[in-house]
């Protein structure tokens, strides 16, 4: 015992010396100090005997140390880029076997001993940071296994019936020590105008009560006033704004409460303790309330996340109200309990009812967001569904699993299973009630409806800041120490290292500020060139949408790199995994790369252009757009068809207008036998040359094809000076030619048929044949007479 009881204070005078260091020497960065300090802050680990108190001391100086070793790293930061772009102009070092002038070489040996002693004070910060956090890291992982003992570590069952007695009897001394404080106060000789303090008590209490009590009934008369006035979007906004007005009235409710209490003065230790505890079980009970109505609202303007009927929000209100009042309840005991000192066995037994009655609550909960996640058959499912399902099963689990580890005697591991579960539904219920309420503003402030509300992006990338911005609430909640949270974002600063290149926050927020105005200004210069510079050249339109495409393709290209140089990133370290990756991509993805540089040869070469009359793959169509991938064609009947670039380039396209705008229509006509065909061959010839787009030169061309089995054939063949007016065309002379051979009398021949009958005789009898009367019935299919008749 001697000896240990030697070691204790031992440990105890190492921790009160590392305490006791001057700030000072922090300031001035004395690297000694530090390191007597570091070996100090070893030996305490090493003996694992200091409090976590203790260790949380020791952390908060080592975070400091660090910070100011951080900051030195920066020193002569200009000095060593000064030094590094001389010896850089100097040029590589020569290599084995080969000499410099011996002036080079002294220049070269002097500038390396200048930045080697200009870089010392750096490398010697960056050695001391990085055995502070060391130490840190050490810290927590003795912190954070101590908390793990403690979480499995197994006490005495709450229903050990020699643990009754004391329970009750440390509750009723509780209740005892509050009435003697209070007794011994209210006897004391300085309560000169107590009976004026007490009626200023009394006053401040019955206010309080009243905003506590009635002031959520107000705010319930002030929505339904606006459900009759507002519209749908503001029934939700200023429903979520005014039914949180319930929650603030709570708040000043609590704050009348401490100023009733502090204006009596006659409350201890033990009553300002459990006094606290009821203003926060208030809080809390008013909270739950509030986002009970929320999520479980009792009118249906008020939207929620959650499927479920009207019977079934009731009972959820219900629960989260209950679970609220639970919650504030175990906060009244953990309070009073740590203040007056109960032993833990006898606070293990006060706090099994609420255990039970939290876990059935929790498991209640959790089966109403099982159903408010299930679906019909005709619903769509969403992740939101799916989340509510999951969610509601681990709730389920800890409503069982809660309640039985306080049962066996893990107090610990029921506390923290329950608490947490149940703070944590209350985080993202507000979470959901107000992606609600900024959906709905956003929808005010653009005039949208509610399908579009529903379809905006911007409420739904809100949402998602504000859900990762509650993820360091959600740590705290589940345990987490906000030194943990310092510790974490301390790291996401200083970045992450891939090879020899460190990454950091700045350097990703360099790089795509970089690159956002690199491709701003190559999409303002796309845009100048493609409506301003280039109409005005002779450059068809394929052309000018060519050298537009290219340079948006260079655009994007050197912004990317500008953006990796200015972040300093250094890729030399990556070439070879780069290479790989590429050659990996390259035999994965090799037709999505095949259709990308045949893309980049169509915009080259320009076999098509966009507006071009295009037949390829059996579909014909108006070129729209030619992107990396794949190009749009848009056909006749106004339907696009997306065709890789690959198929354009190695299979056969058609195009109708490449290089101009010119092609040739094809127009058959058939005469009757006994036709003049020179006068047949004028006739067509006229119709052609009198059509407005078929070009003078060449002439169109009357042909007599052959004699066909009905008639004598001809055709025109004429080229039209726009062959996207071939349909039209065609269609103009077809009529032109009917009006003419009508005044012509020229007769277009058509086909007719002889119909032999080898059988008339049956047709003839089965005409001949009576028919039975409408209302003869078959008897098979009437069914027997019931009658029997």
């Amino acid at each position: 015992m001697l000896r240990r009881a030697l070691r204790v204070l031992a440990i105890l005078s190492l921790v009160w010396t590392c305490l006791a260091l001057p700030l000072a020497a922090q300031d001035n960065l004395d690297f000694d100090s530090f390191s007597g300090f570091a070996d100090t802050v070893e030996g305490v680990i090493e003996t694992r005997e200091a409090t976590d108190d203790e260790f949380r001391a020791l952390r908060s100086q080592l975070v400091d140390w660090r910070a100011g070793f951080a900051d030195a790293q920066d020193v002569n930061s200009a000095r060593i880029a000064s030094l590094e772009a001389q010896l850089d102009a100097l040029g590589p070092a020569p290599a084995e076997g080969e000499t410099e002038p011996e002036s080079l070489a002294s220049r070269r040996e002097a500038l390396n001993s200048q930045l080697t002693a200009a870089r010392a004070p750096r490398l010697e910060a960056e050695e001391a940071a990085a055995r502070a956090t060391s130490l840190i890291g050490q810290i927590d992982t003795t912190l954070r296994a101590r908390q793990t003992d403690a979480l499995f570590e197994l006490a005495r069952t709450p229903l050990d019936p020699t643990l009754w007695s004391g329970a009750v009897a440390s509750g009723l001394r509780v209740i005892d020590t509050i009435r003697t404080e209070a007794t011994a106060r209210l006897s004391e000789p300085s309560t000169t105008g107590l009976w004026q303090r007490l009626a200023l008590a009394a006053a401040l209490l019955v206010f309080a009560a009243f905003l506590i009590a009635r002031g959520p009934r107000v705010v319930e008369r002030f929505l339904a006033r606006i459900e009759t006035r507002a519209g749908e979007h503001g029934r939700i906004v200023y429903g979520f704004l005014l039914s949180f007005g319930g929650v603030l009235m709570a708040m000043a409710g609590v704050s009348l409460i401490n100023a009733a209490l502090i204006t009596t003065g006659i409350l201890g230790p033990i009553g300002q303790a459990t006094a606290i505890g009821i203003n926060a079980a208030i809080l809390s009970s008013a909270i739950a309330r509030w986002l009970g109505g929320r999520i479980f609202p009792e009118r249906d303007a008020i939207p929620s996340p959650l499927d479920l009927t009207e019977r079934q929000r009731a009972k959820g209100r219900f629960f989260s109200t209950l679970l609220g009042v639970l919650a504030g309840l175990a906060v009244i005991l953990r309070v009073v309990a740590s203040r007056a000192e109960i032993a833990p066995d006898y606070v293990g037994v006060m706090g099994l009812p609420l255990h039970l009655a939290t876990g059935y609550v929790l498991f209640r909960l959790g089966k109403l967001l099982v159903h408010g996640g299930a679906v019909g058959a005709d619903t769509e499912v969403t992740i939101a569904h799916h989340a509510a399902r999951i969610l509601g099963t681990a709730v389920q689990a800890v409503g069982v699993i809660g309640p039985l580890a306080a049962l066996v005697g893990f107090r610990a591991l029921a506390q923290e299973l329950i608490a947490p579960t149940a703070a944590t539904l209350a985080l993202l219920a507000f979470l959901a009630s107000l992606h609600f309420a900024v959906r709905g503003a956003f929808a005010i402030a653009r005039g949208l409806d509610t399908k579009q509300a529903q379809q905006a992006l911007a409420p739904v990338l809100i949402s998602l800041g504000l859900t990762l911005a509650a993820i360091p609430v959600l740590a705290l909640v589940w345990g987490a120490e906000p030194s943990d949270l310092g510790e974490a974002w301390t790291r996401f600063r200083t970045g992450f290292k891939l090879g020899d290149t460190t990454i950091s926050p700045g350097d990703f927020i360099t790089f795509i500020v970089v690159f956002a105005i690199g491709l701003a200004v190559t999409r303002l210069f796309q845009g100048t060139l493609k409506t301003t510079v280039l109409p005005r050249t002779k450059l068809d339109r394929g052309g000018q949408n060519a050298i537009v495409s290219g340079l948006g393709y260079l655009g994007l290209t050197l912004a990317a790199v500008i953006g990796i140089s200015a972040a300093g990133i250094d890729l030399s370290s990556f070439a070879i995994v780069i290479g790989a990756l590429g050659v990996g991509i390259g035999f994965g993805l090799q037709n999505i790369v095949n259709n990308f540089v045949s893309g980049i040869i169509l915009l080259i070469e320009r076999p098509i252009s966009e507006g071009d009359w295009v037949e390829a793959g059996g579909q014909m169509g108006v070129v729209k757009a030619i992107s990396v991938r794949s190009t749009r064609i848009e056909t006749f009947d106004k339907r696009d068809v997306i065709v890789p670039n690959g198929d354009l380039i190695s299979g056969t396209v058609t195009n109708w207008t490449h290089g101009n705008s010119m092609g040739r229509v094809i127009v058959p006509v058939g005469v009757a036998y006994g036709t003049d065909t020179r006068k047949v061959e004028r006739i067509l010839k006229e119709v052609a040359e009198a059509h407005p787009i078929v070009a003078v030169s060449p002439a169109p061309n009357i042909l007599f094809i052959g004699f066909g089995a009905d008639s004598m054939d001809f055709e025109i063949r004429a080229i039209l000076t726009d062959v996207s007016f071939v349909v039209t065309a065609k269609s103009d002379m077809n009529h032109e030619i009917a009006r003419r051979f009508g005044e012509e009398g020229i007769e277009i021949p058509f086909a007719q048929r002889d119909i032999w009958l080898r059988n008339p005789e049956a047709l003839v009898q089965a005409t001949t044949e009576p028919r039975p009367p409408s209302d003869a019935l078959d008897p098979a299919l009437v069914g027997p007479d019931p009658d029997g008749d």
